[in-house]
């Protein structure tokens, strides 16, 4: 995959990775208001309004970049179609996440997002290792990591997703550069 970098842009053939704005914050509510995609995340509430599309803005601008880094992930027509970000938390290796905004599922871009933050996380964090997780009843993005070279690990997490308000099995996966 040929992936073009700068300090906070990682660029693929039809996708930009780059850090949030404040500009974003409106087209961010409205993709991630929708019961859907929250509800495939830990995190995300829902509903989900500009209010937290705002904070949301303010919090990845304070992230410490040695400890997380989150992308917008825009395309060249549509603008944001999602977001993607890379942290650590309490496992060895950094996890990623992300979503994509409904219209623009089954299109390849969670795939080619997670490739090119995938080459991001290997060049400029020099992460050899990284997890993730989905859930068990969204075996699309268990579809997404395994084309990105995620592999299972058998273990089987319970989480509280915010949006569905309760814990769901999430099944965990690694990438080894």
């Amino acid at each position: 995959m040929c992936v073009i970098e700068t300090p906070a842009v990682v660029e693929t053939r039809r996708l930009m990775l780059r850090s949030p704005e404040p500009r974003d914050a409106a087209r961010l509510a409205d993709l991630a208001n929708d019961r859907d995609v929250a509800r495939m995340t830990l995190r995300m509430p829902h509903p989900y309004g500009l209010p937290d599309a705002e904070s949301f803005v303010l919090q990845v601008a304070s992230q410490d970049p040695r400890r997380a880094s989150t992308f917008v992930i825009a395309h060249e027509d549509h603008g944001p179609v999602g977001v993607i970000g890379l942290f650590e938390d309490g496992d060895p290796a950094p996890e990623v996440g992300y979503w994509i905004g409904r219209p623009f599922w089954g299109r390849g871009y969670a795939t080619e997002a997670l490739e090119g933050a995938l080459v991001w996380a290997s060049r400029r964090w020099r992460r050899r290792a990284l997890v993730a997780g989905h859930f068990s009843d969204n075996p699309a993005s268990g579809r997404v990591l395994e084309k990105a070279g995620f592999l299972y690990t058998g273990e089987v997490r319970r989480g509280f997703s915010r949006a569905r308000g309760s814990d769901v099995d999430t099944r965990r996966m690694v990438w080894l550069a």
